[in-house]
């Protein structure tokens, strides 16, 4: 589904979701597991260490949020002093224009991608293609989406929806050959397929996990060995970053790589980590002969200046926030129409996708705190939704106009809602409106007794008498 699609087709899509059993069971089954591994990979470490660990990242970013602009400086800096080269960008527009032009001034016609959520936001390879410059994803599951034409419907394991017989099928399919629906078989297929996509690559592209202020490093965490090959077999490397990705200092990247592979597939450490700084030199046989970073906003400064959405920025791509939630293990990650999905999906869409495509995604959570609890940076995703729903209704109510993706009648059910709520906090904040109010119920209950409208609706009665009169009534002080 486009990242253009239109706010009001979640409703469609969500229906049409809970239709699909096949698609509960695959959720059900691979998210239990990932929520299985990840209390094993942290109770070992005991909970007074997890704990620590949490809010030992949590006071890092929330830092680095706190001095972000001084911190992108010296990154910026380091970056250039070691040979590299910075691009600003402060949308998805600039930001694919750019890289697309890179390739264009080297006659680049294919290039290799790992996987990055960031260039599912800005449709980096929609762009690309319209450049006439092919893009091949390199990460296992990011091609089998790639190759069936969908976007990821996980944060960590884009093709969590597919079982290994729907791979081999697509296999089979799109690569003209028969494949068998193993597991081995599977990855040896795309292995060979794509080694020869990267000898003939010009240009590698990858997204950033962490970026280190005091070294200008770039910070990227596989289990393939694919981001490997994408940063050192093509000549020229783009890094695609968001201004938040960045740590102050080497040493803080102990907490993050600690909680990163636990929270996100329940490995007590990821099978790569690669700390790039700069460009080959003399005497280094690793590195590309030329770096890109473009360090990218497109709406996070104004997700930085409000104070209600500003810890959404702390967010470090974990998924485990999607595996414990209820609508998504339900509906999966198509259905929210955004390249992010679940909870964090439903509060980064808004304010990075725009209002009216992304207006009903607050309202997809059951604000049960599952996801809260479960990040390992401790953001308050469930405190977040309610302010975006927040932002959504009051100018329907304020204006009575219908907001993004609403109808009039809804607009009307809600400035309902909202009264009613606002008569309810006024009776349940003093004793005596308590009482007086019940004593108004009572009466109302008497007269409509035996009206036509009470023998045609069952509604429950109230007790004549209240809890404290039948409390005193027994002889009880």
């Amino acid at each position: 589904m486009s990242a253009h699609a239109q706010s009001e087709t979640f409703r469609s899509s969500y229906r049409q979701a809970l239709t699909n059993s096949n698609l509960r069971q695959t959720l059900s089954k691979a998210t239990s597991q990932f929520v299985v591994a990840r209390k094993n990979a942290a109770s070992d470490l005991g909970e007074e260490e997890w704990e620590h660990l949490r809010n030992n990242a949590r006071q890092i970013k929330d830092h680095t949020l706190l001095h972000l602009g001084s911190y992108l400086e010296q990154f910026s800096t380091n970056v250039e002093r070691l040979g590299g080269h910075v691009y600003w960008a402060a949308t998805a527009v600039e930001a694919n224009r750019y890289i697309a032009g890179i390739a264009a001034a080297r006659h680049v016609r294919l290039v290799v991608k790992s996987k990055s959520m960031l260039t599912e936001e800005i449709e980096l390879n929609r762009a690309l293609a319209k450049a006439g410059i092919e893009a091949v994803e390199t990460d296992l599951g990011e091609y089998i989406i790639q190759l069936a034409g969908e976007r990821p419907s996980h944060v960590i394991a884009p093709a969590i929806h597919k079982s290994r017989r729907d791979v081999a099928s697509l296999f089979s399919e799109r690569l003209k050959v028969d494949c068998p629906a193993e597991i081995e078989s599977i990855a040896a297929l795309a292995r060979r397929v794509l080694r020869e996509r990267f000898v003939g690559a010009g240009i590698g592209i990858t997204g950033v996990n962490f970026a280190v202020a005091e070294t200008g490093t770039l910070v990227l965490v596989e289990n393939e060995g694919n981001i490997r090959m994408t940063t050192s077999l093509p000549p020229v490397h783009i890094a695609l970053m968001g201004i938040e990705k960045l740590v102050p200092r080497l040493m803080d990247l102990e907490p993050f790589l600690k909680l990163l592979p636990r929270s996100a597939s329940g490995q007590k450490a990821s099978s790569y980590v690669s700390l790039l700084t700069g460009v080959k030199s003399a005497g280094r046989e690793e590195g590309p002969e030329e770096l890109h970073v473009v360090i990218l906003d497109n709406g996070r400064t104004e997700m930085l200046a409000d104070p209600h959405l500003r810890e959404a920025l702390n967010c470090i791509r974990c998924g485990a926030c999607l595996n414990v939630c209820p609508v998504y293990q339900t509906i999966g990650g198509h259905a929210y129409g955004s390249a992010y999905t679940g909870p964090i999906g439903a509060v980064l869409a808004l304010p990075l996708a725009g209002d009216e495509r992304a207006a009903e995604l607050p309202f997809a959570s059951t604000l049960c705190g599952a996801c809260r609890d479960a990040c390992p940076v401790k953001l308050d995703i469930p405190k977040m939704l309610v302010q975006l729903r927040r932002q959504v209704v009051e100018p329907a109510v304020t204006k009575f106009q219908p907001a993004p993706g609403q109808t009039l009648r809804n607009t009307i059910a809600l400035l309902l809602q909202r009264l009613v709520f606002i008569i309810w906090v006024r009776i349940m904040s003093s004793p005596q409106r308590y009482r007086r109010a019940v004593r108004a119920v009572r009466f109302v209950q008497r007269v409509t007794r035996y009206s036509s409208w009470r023998r045609l609706n069952s509604v429950p009665s109230f007790s004549q008498l209240s809890f404290r009169e039948q409390w005193k009534e027994r002889g009880n002080v």
